[in-house]
C-alpha cells in the first residue's frame, strides 16, 4: 500500500488572476508541486469576472455589506463567468503544462449541498435579516468525486457554486466555500493565494506581517480592527477549514509567484494559522 499522498488546497482568486502572465506562472508553480508528488486540488471565485459578466449584460448590482445579491436573472450570469470563462481558462492552461485538470463546480457529483444564506444587517442598532437572494452557504461536502480524480492523477479545479437538496443554485462566498472543502479533505495545508504578504498589524506596514496565529486569537484580531474587509472571510475560512480538519492553514501573496516554490523550503512565508 503506497503512503497517500499530502493534500495541498490552493484558493485562487483575486488580482493574481486577472494578469495572464501572472496566472501562467501562478499555474506553474502549483503544478510543480503536484510533480514533487502532492496532491493539489484548485478552489477558485471570480470576482471581476462575474462584475464584468454582469456588465457586458447589463444587469445592475446590488452590494450589502460587501454580499452582492443575486437575483435570479444574476445568477444565470455568474455560473457563466466562473464556470464558462474562469474555470476554461484554468483547465486549458494547466492541460497546456502537461497536466490533466477536470473542471467542475460544487454541484458536480453533488460535492457541495447548499442552503439559502440569510445576512444579519445591522441598521440603526438593529439586527434584520437580509435576502442576498441566490446567495449560499455550505452545508455539506461530499469529497467521493474529488477524491475519485485525485486517485487517478487529475487536478481538479472546483469553482464555488453549488445547489440545495430542491435543485436551487447558489452563489457561495469562494473562500468560505474553499475553507469548507480543505477541512472536509483533511488538507495538510489550506493555502490562501491573496494580493498582500499575509496578515498585518498596520495595513500599511508591510514589515508588520504576523507570522502565526491561533484561531483563538481570531476574534480579537478582527474586535481590534486588525481584521478587516476582504480579509475577514479569508480568516473566516480558515478557520472553518482548521475546525473541520484541515492540518494548517496559510495566507501567501499570489502575485508572487516564486513564494509558491519557495513554501516547502522555507516556512517564513505568508501568515500561518493552526487550530
Amino acid at each position: 500500500m503506497m503512503a497517500k499522498k499530502q493534500l495541498l488546497l490552493f484558493k485562487y482568486g483575486g488580482n493574481a488572476m486577472t494578469n495572464q502572465i501572472l496566472k501562467n506562472q501562478v499555474l506553474k508553480n502549483i503544478c510543480d508541486l503536484k510533480e514533487k508528488g502532492y496532491n493539489v486540488v484548485i478552489v477558485h471565485g471570480g470576482g471581476p469576472f462575474i462584475k464584468q459578466t454582469l456588465e457586458e449584460a447589463n444587469i445592475a448590482s446590488e452590494f450589502i455589506d460587501g454580499q452582492r445579491k443575486t437575483t435570479p436573472e444574476a445568477m444565470e450570469y455568474v455560473e457563466m463567468a466562473l464556470k464558462g470563462k474562469v474555470n476554461g481558462s484554468l483547465i486549458s492552461l494547466i492541460n497546456a503544462m502537461n497536466h490533466k485538470a477536470v473542471g467542475v463546480s460544487g454541484k458536480d457529483g453533488k460535492t457541495v449541498i447548499a442552503k439559502k444564506r440569510l445576512h444579519k444587517h445591522i441598521l440603526n442598532g438593529k439586527t434584520e435579516m437580509v435576502d442576498l437572494g441566490q446567495v449560499g452557504d455550505v452545508e455539506i461536502v461530499n469529497t467521493a468525486l474529488i477524491e475519485l480524480l485525485l486517485e487517478n492523477d487529475f487536478i481538479p479545479v472546483i469553482t464555488c457554486l453549488a445547489s440545495d437538496k430542491n435543485g436551487n443554485d447558489y452563489n457561495i462566498n469562494g473562500d468560505l466555500f474553499a475553507g469548507h472543502i480543505a477541512g472536509a479533505l483533511s488538507a495538510e495545508q489550506y493555502i490562501i493565494l491573496t494580493d498582500v504578504d499575509g496578515l498585518l498589524l498596520d495595513k500599511d506596514n508591510p514589515a508588520s506581517i504576523i507570522r502565526e496565529l491561533k484561531v483563538a486569537e481570531i476574534n480579537q484580531l478582527k474586535e481590534k480592527k486588525i481584521i478587516q474587509g476582504g480579509m475577514i472571510p479569508k480568516m473566516d475560512s480558515c478557520e472553518i477549514a482548521l475546525k473541520k480538519g484541515a492540518k494548517l492553514a496559510r495566507i501567501i501573496n499570489g502575485t508572487i509567484p516564486e513564494q509558491l516554490s519557495a513554501l516547502f523550503e522555507n516556512q517564513k512565508m505568508g501568515t500561518i494559522i493552526t487550530a
